[in-house]
């Protein structure tokens, strides 16, 4: 008996989506189609709205609260700290969303492609009638990107991109290091706050002490708020690698055909083999290998 994921699926068998005279081969792409970029007007606001808000951190952290420190150690030491953490968080976001996700060749549902899979009978390939590309197992088509996304979890404005099977160590790396910021601001700003309340506040910063009132509430309300949503986030990352289940699975429950692994495999998948370093760093692509054209027969 077939499972109702499979009976979804057998809608991309009927004959009028598995027509290969109608799909054509896509254009020849310049230098400039090659860089992964979405260009969605929504994405694209929230991407700058992000950095807005990183840089606004910067500034209130700066000049607000180390500048006028008396207490030179613990304003180099916070500073290095905080500009660290930053510097790998925008890195992080900027990979995040000019990284191919995993995206399926376009157009590539051709009656020659089909014939150089060299189908055994009884074979099946399935292919997504939005973008005429054949889909590999565990892939789903992005409205947004438009495009088939290989292991896609889902697809996040804020970084103008689909999460997929390439970026995901940039989107998790991204949500790491705004947690660690987010916290760390939090706490200077509690603690400049008790260094106001005990000293003259007119001493306690450049700005007039209205101003630096407001700066800091703001800069409370920022972080606690990218605080509770990227450490929410992490936390999801983390659980669907180790389980090795996509958030669209997850959400469409779909059965399980693919082998189970090891939390440890899961990891290292995404990350990169073997464990190092690397894994925290944004500027290392982790080694996972090239995708097999035979993935999409099932």
């Amino acid at each position: 008996m077939l499972t109702q994921n499979h009976r979804f699926r057998d809608i991309e068998r009927a004959a009028v989506y598995l027509q290969p005279e109608k799909c054509v081969p896509p254009p020849a792409q310049d230098s400039m189609d090659k860089v992964w970029f979405i260009k969605d007007g929504c994405g694209i606001a929230c991407a700058v709205v992000t950095w807005m808000l990183v840089f606004y951190a910067e500034f209130v952290v700066i000049f607000i609260m180390l500048l006028p420190s008396k207490d030179i150690i613990y304003s180099i030491v916070n500073g290095i700290v905080f500009n660290m953490l930053a510097f790998l968080a925008l890195v992080s976001h900027f990979r995040a969303m000019i990284t191919d996700p995993g995206a399926v060749p376009k157009g590539n549902a051709t009656k020659e492609f089909i014939e150089s899979l060299q189908l055994k009978p009884g074979q099946v390939v399935y292919k997504c009638p939005k973008c005429c590309s054949i889909k590999p197992d565990r892939a789903h088509h992005c409205s947004v990107c438009k495009r088939c996304i290989r292991k896609m979890d889902h697809h996040c404005p804020w970084v103008n991109n689909c999460v997929g099977e390439n970026n995901q160590k940039f989107f998790v790396l991204f949500t790491m290091y705004i947690a660690l910021i987010s916290l760390h601001s939090l706490i200077m700003v509690a603690l400049h706050f008790l260094y106001c309340f005990e000293e003259d506040w007119t001493k306690c910063s450049s700005f007039s002490p209205p101003t630096t009132v407001i700066l800091l509430i703001l800069l409370c309300f920022e972080g606690l708020l990218f605080l509770i949503f990227t450490a929410v986030m992490f936390g999801t990352q983390v659980h669907s690698i180790c389980t090795d289940e996509t958030g669209i699975e997850q959400l469409k429950k779909e059965e399980r055909r693919w082998a189970k692994k090891t939390k440890w495999m899961n990891l290292k998948a995404v990350f990169g083999h073997p464990f190092s370093i690397a894994w925290l760093s944004p500027l290392a692509m982790p080694d996972q290998g090239k995708a097999d054209p035979y993935q999409y027969v099932v």
